[in-house]
């Protein structure tokens, strides 16, 4: 094997894990390795019909779903560029990031081709279902009937049956193109950045360098594969051993995820903030709250016998029997990080972005300092803007192995987020402590300069509003010169406790004051609006801020 080669792995993995189970959905079908091996077989089948060429681009938009692994690896293999986009996007943008591409191919979930009108995308060859491979619409009605045939024609291509020795995939290079990902980020329109195969080899084989073997079993997939931190940590590195990734479907509420996870026991867990801090507040906090279990928190003997009940309790909600939480994606929440850290519970904070395709930073359970999201990964090197790095925050520069080429079409952008000398712009503050661990203090774009130069970085200041009662989440804007707070209430909470609205606006009056208490005087705030719903948010789960920046 070629260990040099991004694509070498996955045809080792199919040949030593023929007949594991690979990839299932949740509460349905279950697909072997040489189940999916013979599904990318197919998919080259057709891939051929079409006349692609390798470096051709695929796009692929709907639901995690084994069919969608099937097709990101079968565009992969084949010498295809992958354009993954997510389901939520409205149907406008994946028009336009469709045609930006300049993909061939789109293959599409049922819900999302309900919404889309092929004329707008006139470039495509054909769109495909997710859900069955049938042809949604060709140019060529050949297409239509070679999907027809498709069996027929793989029998004839493997007469004696598909075996593992007929799997000879595509030789890829260092700085080949593999996947444009199109960012939705918190502070404007997406880009496509695109990522080479250098990337997504480091990325994988720093997950095979520090989680150990014996914790390769399986994994419950609840963020979305549109999104590098989910393609790459949730399905190409289980893939790549041999593990069993189970798809969700659905939407990943807590109760379904805390069900699957009871059902499948996963071996890793890896997470955005808000679906931990979701289950925290949910399972948690409300014992917590409650006095008998304060007082008892403040007797030493005692205290450690409450912290080793919290402690199974919360291993045994996950499934009890992962290695690590990896958590990652948007700032965690201060006050659940703590309590985690506190009984002994095993997670991680680690850091990145889809131009690196995505980690930076990381560091195992058992030596990360609280609040920090770890050591510059292999390859990788990170350094702060700042004269002083361990005390004064700057900017966050990276370089190494997980960098992208660039921005697709957009040479602008891409020299923008370079420094003459090669460091990557990451946009985010951060300070890092000798012994090279990093803290991320907020987004360059977001801080706000106070009255008096000061530095100020809403996220600190919305950590402290999200942590008060019948706060689901929070937004710190400037607005005519001062501090406010866009608050989305839990309303949910207040009905269950016949909370009048009246009353809840009082209450969220009383956390802005309560608030204030805890913040120095250059950062207090003015006042706080009420949202009826919740923000919305990039396939990370981080609010898009500048929908809610008023003009100055």
């Amino acid at each position: 094997m070629n260990t040099n080669s991004f694509i070498s792995y996955f045809e080792r993995s199919f040949k030593e894990n023929w007949d594991r189970p690979a990839l299932s959905d949740y509460k349905g079908i279950t697909l072997l390795y040489k189940d999916v091996a013979r599904r990318i077989a197919k998919m080259h089948i057709i891939f051929e019909e079409c006349h692609l060429r390798k470096g051709d681009k695929i796009a692929l938009c709907g639901r995690n779903q084994s069919n969608w692994g099937v097709v990101f690896l079968a565009t992969l293999t084949y010498g295809a560029v992958a354009v993954p986009i997510l389901h939520e996007f409205k149907p406008d943008n994946v028009h336009h990031i469709v045609n930006h591409s300049d993909s061939r191919l789109l293959f599409v979930g049922d819900t999302v081709w309900e919404c889309l009108n092929e004329r707008t995308m006139p470039n495509l060859d054909a769109i495909i279902s997710l859900s069955d491979f049938s042809v949604l619409f060709c140019k060529d009605e050949s297409l239509r009937i070679a999907r027809e045939r498709l069996n027929e024609r793989f029998g004839r291509k493997y007469p004696k049956n598909f075996r593992p020795e007929h799997i000879a995939y595509h030789h890829d290079k260092p700085d080949e193109l593999a996947v444009i990902n199109y960012t939705s980020g918190t502070t404007g329109l997406s880009k496509g950045v695109m990522l080479p195969y250098r990337s997504l080899l480091s990325n994988m084989l720093f997950a095979w360098e520090v989680l150990p073997d014996n914790y390769r079993q399986s994994l419950v997939s609840m963020l979305p594969m549109a999104h590098m931190y989910g393609l790459m940590f949730e399905f190409l590195y289980e893939i790549s051993v041999g593990m069993h990734v189970h798809f969700l479907t659905r939407m990943p509420t807590p109760k379904i995820i805390l069900e699957a996870f009871e059902q499948i026991k996963p071996s890793l867990i890896i997470s955005v903030p808000l679906i931990i801090e979701k289950i925290y507040r949910r399972q948690l906090q409300p014992l917590l709250e409650k006095t008998s279990v304060k007082m008892l928190l403040k007797l030493p003997i005692i205290d450690q016998s409450v912290r080793k009940k919290f402690l199974m309790a919360l291993n045994n909600v996950f499934g009890g029997q992962f290695y690590e939480i990896v958590i990652g994606g948007a700032a965690f929440n201060r006050e659940a990080e703590t309590f985690f850290k506190k009984i002994g519970f095993r997670y991680t904070v680690g850091y990145g972005m889809t131009e690196c395709g995505p980690i930076i930073t990381y560091e195992d359970y058992s030596r990360t300092p609280l609040y920090s999201c770890g050591k510059a990964v292999p390859r990788m090197e990170v350094k702060i803007d700042s004269p002083a790095p361990d005390t004064v925050a700057g900017e966050i520069l990276v370089r190494g192995d997980n960098v992208f080429l660039g921005y697709y079409r957009n040479e602008e952008a891409t020299q923008e987020a370079f420094s003459d000398d090669g460091w990557l712009h990451t946009g985010d503050i951060g300070v890092m402590d000798s012994n090279g661990y990093l803290y991320i203090r907020g987004r360059c774009k977001n801080m706000i300069l106070g009255s008096s130069g000061q530095n100020i970085y809403p996220e600190e200041i919305e950590d402290y509003i999200n942590n008060k009662p019948y706060v689901v989440e929070s937004l710190v804007l400037e607005q005519d010169g001062k501090l406010v707070a866009l608050i989305f209430p839990d309303y949910a909470a207040a009905e269950t406790n016949g909370i009048r609205d009246h009353d809840l606006l009082r209450l969220i009056e009383e956390v802005r004051l309560k608030v204030n208490e805890e913040l120095p005087a250059y950062a207090q705030l003015a006042r706080v609006e009420i949202r009826p719903e919740e923000f919305e948010k990039t396939p990370k789960k981080s609010i898009k801020r500048f929908l809610y920046q008023r003009p100055k």
